[in-house]
């Protein structure tokens, strides 16, 4: 999977044979230059330019081009090389812009000889800058990995070398300069916008002949004096365009603005608006529609004065369900999981944002402690005292940022909230007051609440599809945020029943009558305060199972159950299954596993875990892990196929695609609420009049 980076966050790199590409609305020059641990560039001998574009392990382009392709061999570099940094220069020249913010954001990608896109990087935020240091690869504990740089000099490169302390640095500029004059003619143009599939037949039509639009129109010249870059407009959560904004003049690589942080996890499809470009746009058969392919949205502006604002004054409100989809639920269902990658990008860009202050607030540090006669003195606490200015504004401008994403999505969740249906809703959605039994199975079900800890009060719902295709597990050993266990181990026992019995009565609610029935295992008898509930609403398939014939008992009917639709199905003849057969989905409750299993009961507890979520047969296991160690690396396979859900709230479920540990809340109905008993006593009655 493509990482796509913001700036200031790093990937690790799978392999050191490398293709740099980059994409810019403009001829650029691409540089390359090593550092030692310093970051300091030793002699002009360790920069690849297009005078000198091959060292070892380097090769650059011999001219600026709009498209480049760098090559780069880690393996190759010298041992006292730790860093490579790939740096970006606008040419010299009349026909060259005055600045990286009068043209599109370039985009500059990393991938393997085999051109697989291992990350990603989109250089937008720039304004007068006419050089930037792109990317930086960096080698950290004998591994390589590249970052998001995207600092931007107004003094060209030559102020960029200068910061690298390169002695010759104005000399190495003017001589890149020479080396790219020539060439500057040959340069490869910004290729023209790609036609979408909607803009193929509008412009065939404005190509065919006698329609006076056929011809192609040269662009609009740039002005003389573009003066100050227009700033960027604000941004949409879901990437969604900002009522006002501006139409864009060419094609650029929908990706996030790294230096202010988005709250839209792409995976290559969100597509938030660029910062505008203050040339007039050319006629390219109309204006750019950088919205989501699959979500329309009109999430409310950034929070600031400059917000746009609606004809009657008031900045624009979200609005729920404001996401694609054949029905409502559909699109409640999208907007909830946008908003989870919301803020899931939003968190790893002020994190990333954050760790690279401290970073270079570091390095700024042990720069200005290198050198003894700096040590004290004036000169040596002013150096401080400068890198820690530095690295309160970049602090300070990531928290902004991360203040204005939350602030834009917990405006939409107090919107979609209490706009849930049953399904989606929390227990303490007044939505169950009116609740009647549904003729259809929804989409998916809530199984609790997630967030994370820099925004606890923002609470995104964890939905999963329907029907299940994972068993759950109820954890009832050592859990929560501290990972303390309760005073009374007994209680949390009990908690965690509970939340089965909260889960499984939602499951009830959310199926048509009479198509999902419940059975339960209990060995012991001692979770018969938490099923209260289901047994007082007659709602369970049968009373629980206690014992171990009872446990027998259950097990060899599910199982053969399963046997019977699966031979049915693999055999191609569904029809063929007995009369009067149950097709209804089942679940099958088991409290304090492993107590009151044998090795047989186990097997078959396995083989439902396995084979039943396809026809229908569905786990949700209460136990403590610890309870069955005896069984050792046995039950391992069981505990990776389901589902790992607390009674409490613990940060254990893991988003590898940002490196977020997500704090789970359980789906707990509130404390004195009837809405169990209520909601289970109209399933039973509607049960009932089915069977009639």
């Amino acid at each position: 999977m493509t990482a796509e980076l913001v700036r200031g966050q790093n990937h690790p790199l799978p392999e050191a044979r490398l293709e740099i590409r980059i994409s810019a609305g403009t001829p650029v020059t691409a540089v390359l230059t090593t550092s030692d641990e310093q970051g300091r560039v030793r002699g002009t001998d360790g920069v690849a330019h297009p005078g000198a574009p091959v060292l070892p392990g380097l090769e650059v382009p011999r001219q600026a081009a709009a498209d480049h392709r760098l090559a780069v061999d880690l393996d190759a570099l010298a041992e006292a090389v730790h860093r490579v940094d790939v740096l970006l220069t606008l040419p010299r020249g009349s026909q060259s812009p005055a600045c990286f913010g009068s043209v599109a954001a370039p985009f500059v990608a990393v991938t393997g000889l085999d051109g697989t896109e291992l990350a990603s990087y989109t250089l937008t935020g720039l304004d007068a800058e006419t050089a930037v240091i792109a990317l930086e690869f960096y080698r950290r504990q004998g591994a390589w990995k590249v970052r998001a740089v995207g600092q931007g000099y107004a003094g060209g490169l030559a102020e960029l070398l200068a910061d690298q302390h390169l002695p010759e640095a104005s000399a190495l500029a003017g001589a890149v300069d020479d080396a790219v004059a020539g060439g500057l003619a040959r340069s490869v143009a910004a290729p023209p916008p790609r036609a979408t599939t909607a803009d193929r037949p509008r412009q065939a039509l404005a190509s065919a002949p006698g329609t006076g639009q056929g011809e192609p129109t040269a662009p609009a010249a740039p002005p003389a004096d573009p003066g100050p870059a227009a700033p960027a407009q604000p941004v949409a959560p879901h990437g969604g365009p900002t009522d006002g904004a501006p139409a864009q003049p060419a094609v650029q690589p929908p990706y996030p603005d790294p230096g202010t942080p988005h709250p839209a996890r792409l995976g290559g499809e969100d597509a938030p608006q660029p910062p505008a470009d203050p040339r007039p746009a050319a006629s390219t058969g109309g204006p750019i529609d950088y919205s989501h392919p699959r979500r329309q949205t009109t999430a409310p502006p950034p929070p600031r004065p400059s917000a746009p604002e609606t004809p009657a004054g008031q900045p624009a409100r979200p609005v729920a369900g404001d996401a694609t989809g054949w029905s409502m639920d559909e699109r409640l269902y999208n907007q909830v999981w946008g908003m989870f990658e919301d803020l899931a990008r939003t968190t790893a860009a002020y994190r990333s944002a954050v760790d690279f202050a401290d970073s270079r607030m570091e390095k700024e540090l042990e720069q200005a402690l290198s050198d003894p006669r700096s040590r004290i003195g004036g000169q040596g606490e002013a150096a401080r005292e400068a890198a820690r200015a530095r690295h309160a504004q970049l602090t300070g401008q990531a928290a902004s940022a991360f203040d204005r994403d939350l602030t834009q999505l917990t405006a939409e969740s107090e919107v979609v909230e209490p706009a849930l249906p049953p399904a989606y809703a929390g227990w303490d959605n007044p939505v169950w007051h009116g609740y009647r039994v549904p003729m259809e199975i929804p989409m998916a079900v809530r199984l609790g609440d997630l967030h994370l800890p820099e925004a606890p009060s923002l609470r995104v719902p964890l939905l999963v599809r329907l029907p299940l295709e994972r068993g759950l597990w109820i954890d009832s050993g050592r859990s929560g945020p501290s990972g303390e266990a309760f005073p009374d181990e007994g209680s949390l026992r009990l908690l965690a029943m509970e939340a089965a019995v909260a889960h499984a009565a939602r499951l009830l609610a959310v199926y048509p009558a009479g198509e999902f029935g419940v059975h339960v295992i209990d060995p012991a008898g001692s979770a018969a305060g938490p099923l209260a509930p289901l047994v007082r609403a007659g709602v369970l398939a049968a009373p629980p199972a206690v014992g171990a014939a009872g446990v027998s008992d259950v097990l060899g009917r599910l199982t053969g159950r399963v046997d019977l639709v699966q031979m049915a199905v693999r055999g191609g003849a569904p029809d063929a299954l007995p009369a009067g057969f149950d097709l209804s989905e089942q679940l099958l409750i088991v409290n304090d596993f492993p107590h009151g299993f044998d090795d047989r009961a186990v097997t078959r507890l396995r083989y439902l875990a396995d084979e039943g979520p396809a026809v229908g047969v569905h786990l949700m296991l209460v136990a403590d892990r610890e309870d069955a160690s005896a069984y050792g690396p046995l039950l391992d396979p069981l505990w990776r196929s389901l589902m790992r859900l607390t009674p409490v709230a613990d940060d254990h479920l893991a988003d590898p695609w940002v490196g977020h540990a997500w704090t789970y809340r359980p789906p707990l109905a509130p404390p004195g609420s009837q809405v169990l008993d209520q909601v289970l006593a109209q399933v039973a009655s509607a049960r009932r009049e089915g069977s009639r």
